[in-house]
């Protein structure tokens, strides 16, 4: 991705701010530091400022500077990640000029800057705003009866007050225009950071895995893709199901339950793995799949194709490029279409399922790269700061 400026951007003073970076907050504690790292070369003062994260938490990335700050030791407070602390900083930077990048809906430091700006409209700093995938239909429908208060008393205004949205696909984009925010809206896609090799050869397998990797929660669909895994598993013998992730509210035990109920033998729930490891689960596998009602991009598919794995993919994430570059399948939601897709996935010859892994991992490297967003994004806050030609990524309508 280019901006259409010849010119570098150059930002003196840059914050994002996210409420946690543990890693069962799933996509954006990865996606967050990863995107502030590809900002920095563009940024003189650039920090990502977070909350407290649980010592057992992979450390942050040790090449932007980390600054953590304390949440309310109050019950309710707490769960709301409220911090006196980040709430005075966010304001002296509102005060002193520079680009505020908030991620995430919900919480108390997701209101913090335009509550700052709704004190003194005249305040330099500019604001950007990332949802997150949070604005989703079925994200919100998660817990609702917290989100929709919280919605009208304040986080409407407070995406209102931003001066640009960030949206990773068109699919967000047009999530934002529905819930009736009017800001311009930069769309520009999450990266990935492309194993070095792939050091593996699926052909030669006897035994053959499909894996669905991420948050085992309801909004995921899983317990669709388990359904259709048992309209199937009879007629593939050398296949398995694995699910790999974190679990949430329980629902890894639905999971269970509900595949005892089918008679499934060849499937298995197991915990999340990180670094290394979760790379080394990707190249185990021989087909990905993601049957989710809803996300704003899903990184754990532009992983599996930098792992040279093709990818079944429901329309609840914005893989149509999967058809376009013939790495993967991009499906309509229900049990019939997993089907459908899954067998046709295992039907084909092994040399097929690689090369379509082969392109899939060339399409990251082309269009994914963290270098070439993070020039996009530094476009964007150049041009909130400095005016002129809006860059190519921006939707002012």
């Amino acid at each position: 991705m280019k901006s259409e400026s010849s010119r570098e951007p150059r930002i003196e003073v840059c914050r994002h701010v996210l409420a946690g970076l543990n890693k069962e907050g799933g996509g954006p504690s990865y996606s967050v530091p990863a995107l502030a790292r590809a900002v920095r070369p563009f940024c003189s003062d650039l920090e990502l400022w977070t909350l407290q994260f649980k010592p057992e938490d992979d450390a942050p990335p040790d090449d932007i500077f980390i600054r953590s700050f304390p949440k309310s030791p109050l019950p309710l407070l707490s769960t709301l990640c409220s911090s006196p602390q980040l709430h005075q900083s966010i304001g002296e930077v509102a005060e002193q000029g520079g680009i505020i990048h908030n991620h995430g809906l919900w919480l108390l430091p997701n209101l913090y800057p335009a509550w700052h700006l709704s004190q003194n409209a005249r305040f330099p700093a500019k604001i950007v705003h990332s949802p997150r995938g949070m604005l989703g239909v079925e994200a919100r429908r998660i817990s609702a009866w917290k989100k929709e208060p919280i919605w009208w008393l304040w986080q409407k205004k407070a995406l209102a007050a931003a001066h640009c949205l960030h949206a990773t696909a068109e699919s967000e984009y047009e999530e934002i225009r529905q819930a009736g925010l009017l800001n311009p809206v930069a769309i520009i896609p999450n990266g990935i950071d492309l194993p070095l090799e792939i050091a593996v050869n699926r052909q030669d397998r006897s035994a053959r895995t499909i894996l669905s990797l991420g948050r085992i929660h309801p909004k995921k669909g899983l317990d669709r893709l388990v359904r259709a895994w048992a309209i199937l598993e009879s007629s593939f013998p050398d296949w398995d199901l694995k699910l790999v992730g974190n679990a949430e509210v329980g629902h890894d035990h639905e999971l269970r339950a509900l595949a005892l109920s089918l008679g499934l033998k060849r499937f298995s729930i197991e915990p999340p793995a990180y670094g290394n490891a979760k790379w080394a689960v990707y190249q185990g596998a021989d087909l990905f799949v993601l049957p989710t009602l809803n996300e704003n991009f899903g990184i754990t598919v532009a992983e599996a194709l930098a792992c040279e794995l093709p990818v079944i993919s429901t329309k609840g994430a914005p893989w149509e490029g999967l058809v376009k570059e013939r790495c993967g399948w991009w499906i309509d939601h229900g049990v019939d279409a997993l089907v459908d897709a899954m067998k046709r996935a295992m039907t084909l010859p092994a040399q097929e399922r690689a090369t379509m892994g082969i392109k899939g991992r060339a399409w990251m490297a082309r269009d994914f790269g963290w270098a070439g967003i993070g020039m996009e994004m530094a476009s964007v806050y150049y041009w909130l700061q400095n005016g002129g030609d809006p860059p190519a990524s921006l939707k002012l309508q």
